[in-house]
């Protein structure tokens, strides 16, 4: 029996290699033919095909744009005017200086730009304590002026009575507080004394009283402004049209100006030392204090000599202390900024003008004091 013949070792080498050639040559045409059947796509930032091949990115629909916002509804609103309440202090006397008490709200009518107004209240003060102002000019000037405006602020401060608050404000360039609202009388004459040497030669007369007003408005009340002055404004930055549409919205405030001097510019003037610049200058001060006074209810008063001061400032407490606060609500509900002319008058309860009598039985003539207008309030925006 012939036995096995053993392969060589170059034979067994040779056909390893083949075996291996001929597994690596079927496994190569399987790799070509599943790259034939599924072809990657191209991609890539460009579109080329590239060592990295990345998908393109399917178009996509565009998105449909979004429904208009629904239009908002308008809400309802349901608008109120608030007409605010006018105060008018009112001086009912007789020629002679003689106050009329007791009246009623009957007894009053008050037209606004000729338009009867309702009445809701009447208040009469009969000896009501004062909240006043004592505004004083305190300049370099010629030193009789000075001497007299000082004497007639000392004569006013014996007027007052314990109950009354007052406060001392002089100015020149500005105004200066030198005694806040106090009861003390003795106080203000403290403040008086101290009053020595005027540092300014100006008088801005119009921005000391607005500045006194508007430090008067918080206070609540009927408040009073005692101009002593020569009335002569020198640098205020306020127009005289500017402080009196001021003075006339303040409606719970009155003036009571005291021209001082007027015998020494009469002086001055007879003896050529005015001129006519300096005349027409007191003439224009004289016309605006007479308006401060009117537009406000108080009174003008130009005392000749010193020795009338006590009698100015008597009646200026008597005013105040015997006054009628009449309150009501325009007819006029436009908040405009406007002037409304005032008028009041008394009449009795049957609509006939009243008739007033003294203790003889007489008639007696007498006449009602009070503002000629305001002005409306502005509405808020």
């Amino acid at each position: 029996m012939r036995g096995i013949r053993p392969f060589s070792a170059a034979a067994l080498t040779a056909g390893l290699i083949l075996a291996l050639t001929t597994v690596g040559l079927a496994q190569n045409q399987q790799q070509q033919q599943q790259q034939q059947q599924a072809p990657p796509p191209a991609g890539g930032p460009t579109g080329a095909q590239g060592p990295i091949i990345i998908p393109k990115k399917q178009p996509t629909a565009p998105q449909p744009p979004p429904p208009p916002p629904e239009k908002p509804k308008t809400p309802e609103y349901s608008f109120s005017v608030s007409v605010p309440e006018v105060e008018v202090p009112v001086v009912v006397e007789t020629k002679n200086g003689d106050f009329i008490p007791n009246l009623k709200a009957g007894n009053f009518r008050v037209f606004e730009d000729g338009v009867a107004q309702r009445i809701d209240k009447v208040a009469y003060t009969s000896d009501a304590p004062m909240t006043v102002v004592l505004l004083v000019e305190f300049r370099s000037q010629w030193w009789p002026f000075t001497y007299q405006i000082l004497e007639a602020s000392y004569v006013f401060t014996q007027q007052l009575q314990p109950q009354d608050w007052v406060a001392l404000v002089t100015y020149d360039i500005k105004p200066t507080i030198v005694v806040d609202f106090t009861h003390d009388k003795r106080a203000v004459y403290a403040g008086l004394q101290s009053l020595q040497f005027p540092g300014f030669s100006e008088a801005n007369l119009y921005d000391s009283l607005a500045d006194t007003i508007d430090r008067l408005q918080p206070i609540k009340g009927h408040k009073i402004i005692v101009l002593i002055t020569d009335g002569v404004d020198t640098f205020s930055h306020m127009t005289f049209d500017q402080i009196r549409k001021k003075i006339a919205a303040s409606q719970d405030i009155t003036i009571y100006p005291v021209s001082i001097g007027w015998a020494l510019r009469e002086w001055l003037e007879t003896h050529g030392y005015m001129g006519s610049i300096g005349e027409m200058t007191y003439l224009q001060a004289d016309n605006q204090l007479q308006y401060f006074a009117k537009i406000t209810g108080g009174q003008f008063y130009q005392p000749r000599f010193e020795g009338g001061f006590n009698d100015v400032f008597q009646d200026i407490a008597s005013r105040v202390r015997n006054q009628y606060i009449i309150s009501y609500r325009s007819s006029n509900p436009k908040l405009d900024g406007t002037f409304r002319k005032l008028k009041v008058e008394v009449v009795a309860p049957n609509g006939q003008p009243l008739k007033v009598v003294n203790q003889k039985g007489k008639p007696v003539k007498y006449e009602v004091i009070a503002k000629n207008g305001y002005y409306a309030p502005h509405a808020v925006e």
